[in-house]
């Protein structure tokens, strides 16, 4: 346990989570209003003690709500300038951005506004003796704890369901399913019996939980063994998921591109085409999808050819390194910006999903080219990228023992928390 007050950066390894009756009565009352209806009003004393809270909604600008609140036409080209400059403020968003005007009195001018960005930081603006307006921004600190979830597939069970019935939030599985993706196919490899666990952050301001952080572990046990990624930061500060032993547990290619989808048609030397009607190579997986769903790039790498062949239809190809290659096919449509030379990320959208070409409906057929062969997607050996340096390494094993050793007292005791 001390090494994981150690990595964790806690006095203490938990604390009992509040009951649900304390937690209700400690959440802060945060009243929102529109334009034309203030949050508070009133003269308490002191200089700011009128308060008007606005959430922004579509349509509105800052020029506008400034203008609302009396504020003459020099001030809003003042207070604009002073958002670019000292924020980095060009615009709002709407039903996300919270904007508080206050005042000493009722009918007294603004002299100081706060611009709410996001939970964890504002930026306040207030206009001195002189008549000119300053900004200072400030950071909320996080009360963050890591949380610990698991659950087990239950017969008919999808991962998600699954998941959704042990407590996890919808933003940490499609986080996890990100992570798997690149081991397992959620269509093929997920079967009743099979234990999986999650160690995510969670975030808190005042004793309200704000939002769900990031996934620092994840296990599950698929049908090629078990599965544990870890997130860890390097001495550089970059950030990444390594399995058991350091290795970078996200490889290079994922095996399925559109999570969640289902395999209609797997990869095969000898299939009956749907369409000819006679026996061939299937080069490829085929996913169902609906059309127009967006297909992500499996890998970074570069786009070699984009077109449309009678077979393929429309179909990008994308070169990774010197022996990966990826292809997709079917599209109905490309993503605009997406040409022959395009250096993509991994993740970026480079297509649709159609049904042109040789299809009996909408699909993506997905390839993985290796060494000029094509290869199974869902059992070639990937590689593995962002492996760790020896020093490092030797600090993420000590990081991962002290990490298991807290994974293991939190399955124990499924109420509590890591403070980190």
């Amino acid at each position: 346990m001390k090494k994981v007050k150690e990595y964790l950066n806690t006095h203490v390894l938990t604390k009992i989570v509040i009951a649900l009756a304390v937690l209700l009565t400690l959440v802060a009352l945060f009243l929102v209003v529109t334009h034309s209806a203030p949050i508070s009003k009133g003269n308490q004393g002191g200089d700011n003690s009128c308060k008007t809270m606005v959430v922004v909604s579509a349509g509105d600008t800052l020029s506008g709500l400034l203008s609302k609140q009396g504020l003459s036409h020099n001030q809003i080209n003042e207070i604009v300038n002073v958002l670019k400059s000292g924020a980095g403020i060009t615009g709002l968003r709407a039903d996300r951005d919270k904007i508080e005007f206050l005042r000493a009195t009722d009918e007294s001018p603004v002299n100081k506004i706060v611009v709410i960005p996001s939970p964890w930081r504002q930026v306040e603006l207030t206009c001195d003796k002189a008549g000119a307006w300053k900004c200072n921004t400030i950071d909320i600190a996080r009360d963050t704890r890591a949380v610990y979830k698991s659950g087990v597939i239950l017969d008919g069970d999808s991962f998600y369901l699954a998941g959704t019935r042990a407590g996890i939030p919808a933003g940490i599985l499609a986080d996890v399913y990100d992570l798997l993706a690149f081991e397992m196919d959620f269509e093929r490899d997920v079967r009743a019996g099979q234990k999986f666990s999650v160690l995510y952050e969670e975030n808190f301001s005042k004793g309200a939980k704000v939002d769900n952080g990031h996934v620092l572990a994840v296990s599950f046990d698929a049908l090629r063994g078990n599965v544990k990624m870890y997130r860890f930061k390097k001495k550089d500060g970059t950030v990444g998921y390594y399995d058991e032993k350091g290795n970078g547990a996200l490889k290079s290619l994922k095996r399925t591109p559109i999570n969640n989808a289902k395999v209609t048609s797997s990869f095969s030397t000898r299939r009956k085409h749907p369409v000819l009607g006679f026996t061939r190579a299937h080069k490829g997986v085929d996913f169902r999808a609906s059309t127009g769903t967006p297909i992500p790039a499996a890998g970074a790498g570069r786009v070699v050819k984009k077109g449309y062949n009678s077979g393929h239809g429309n179909f990008v190809r994308i070169r990774h390194n010197g022996s990966f290659e990826t292809l997709y096919a079917h599209m109905s449509k490309f993503k605009s910006g997406v040409n022959v030379g395009t250096v993509v990320k991994q993740g970026q959208t480079i297509g649709f999903v159609g049904s042109t070409g040789l299809s009996t409906g909408p699909h993506l057929h997905y390839e993985i080219i290796k060494d000029g062969h094509h290869v199974n997607p869902l059992t070639v050996k990937l590689p593995a990228i962002n492996n760790l340096d020896d020093a490092n390494k030797t600090k993420f094993l000590e990081y991962r023992n002290a990490l298991d050793e807290g994974i293991e007292y939190l399955s124990s005791h499924p109420k509590m928390f890591i403070v980190l």
